[in-house]
């Protein structure tokens, strides 16, 4: 062990090195990836938006959503197997582009029933533009990619929304059924938030998705909009959206973190979990050998029936009790007869022998022999070693033949 030791100090020194150089040199990159997700504190993640959802619902619940539309809401129906019938606001921000048909008409009968749902993305898929009689178009921001959002209905002044490099907007929709309740600007308005009936129920559709994202909701005063947008939603249950964003990024490509994947960011959590991995592991090589005990060979039990069945036959044998043993042979055939055969053994007759020969396969001489021999054990009162030997050979050859 004292050798062993300057080894230890000598890698721990390293390690403490590598990560003191590591932690000078390295440079935090931004991720600008649109995920959406709301676990995310990256810049265009929503967690700041997921956490203050109980604040701007209160006394409502907030589910998080990790299946298709499809098959949760149909769960969560009168006729499902869900906990509860799904009624209130479904919220998806980005990512719609990831939802199948048949979620799509999920959505839509649960709207259809007086619900509501909120779509904030760049497009959506071709279902919504058809059903909901709409069309999106962008126009490219060439100046200084800052777009200007606007609401109607809300007391709130502009808002600015820079790395902009274009605005989606409605280039047609139903102007008479469907309501404007916002505008983004770049040169000149444009519609993007609208309010369209459904059935019993309202969509929500809205085309500048980064609205929400951490870094517009912390910057500035421009978590407003974000609020002023919310605020046409009724109050009632949210369901929130997270499918799309567990299986895929905005453009497209799978999400590769672990539940690791945070930690792993913090170069001190890293170098931490690093470090104690590799002691881990030298503390398993060097102690397991000194540590590890004797394993004591234990021998199987021996199988002893069969000095027993020697010892109890030799006792009989020896006393000369031929009589006990003629009878145990016989009983111990018969019962195995009963129990194999389903025979009845009450009356060892002619018929017993025919149902006794035509089961077993046997010849029915060589079977009425043995049936004979037995009967005859039967009447007698004395018996001889050569009764025994004569019976014990009838009933071996009954198995063997």
């Amino acid at each position: 062990m004292k050798k062993i030791l300057p080894v230890l100090i000598i890698l721990v020194v390293l390690v403490i090195t590598a990560s003191v150089v590591i932690g000078v040199k390295r440079t935090k990159t931004v991720d600008w990836e649109q995920s959406f997700d709301e676990k995310s504190n990256k810049p265009y993640g929503v967690s700041v938006l997921y956490k203050e959802l109980p604040k701007l619902f209160k006394d409502y619940k907030i589910r998080t959503v990790y299946h298709q539309p499809a098959s949760y809401l149909k769960a969560n129906s009168e006729d499902g197997y869900g906990e509860h019938v799904a009624e209130g606001t479904y919220i998806i921000i980005g990512n719609s582009d990831y939802l199948e048909d048949d979620s799509i008409d999920e959505l839509l009968n649960f709207v259809d029933a007086g619900n509501t749902l909120l779509l904030s993305d760049y497009y959506f898929p071709q279902k919504f533009h058809d059903t909901l009689d709409v069309s999106v178009n962008f126009v490219e921001n060439k100046k200084d990619s800052i777009s200007y959002l606007s609401l109607k209905h809300v007391n709130i002044e502009e808002i600015i929304l820079d790395r902009n490099a274009s605005d989606q907007y409605f280039s047609e929709f139903d102007s008479i059924n469907h309501t404007v309740l916002g505008h983004s600007k770049i040169d000149y308005k444009h519609v993007n938030f609208l309010k369209v009936p459904f059935g019993k129920g309202y969509v929500f559709l809205h085309t500048e998705p980064k609205a929400f994202t951490n870094y517009h909701l912390l910057k500035e005063k421009r978590y407003k909009y974000a609020e002023g947008v919310l605020s046409y939603l009724p109050d009632n249950h949210v369901y929130f959206d997270s499918y799309t964003k567990i299986q895929t990024g905005y453009d497209g490509d799978v999400e590769k973190e672990s539940n690791l994947g945070w930690f792993l960011e913090q170069l001190s959590f890293k170098w931490a979990w690093f470090t104690a991995i590799v002691f881990g592991i030298l503390f398993m090589i060097f102690n397991a050998k000194r540590r590890q005990r004797i394993i004591r060979i234990i021998k199987p039990l021996q199988n002893t029936t069969i000095a027993f069945v020697k010892t109890v036959s030799n006792l009989y044998f020896d006393t000369k009790d031929h009589k006990n043993l003629v009878d145990k042979k016989i009983t111990y055939f018969l019962e195995k007869i009963r129990r194999d055969l389903n025979l009845n053994t009450d009356v060892l007759d002619e018929e017993f022998t025919e149902k006794l020969a035509s089961k077993t396969g046997k010849k029915k001489d060589d079977v009425k022999k043995l049936v004979n021999y037995i009967n005859l054990m039967r009447s007698k009162n004395e018996f001889f070693e050569e009764n025994l030997i004569k019976l014990n050979k009838h009933i071996e050859a009954f198995y063997t033949k």
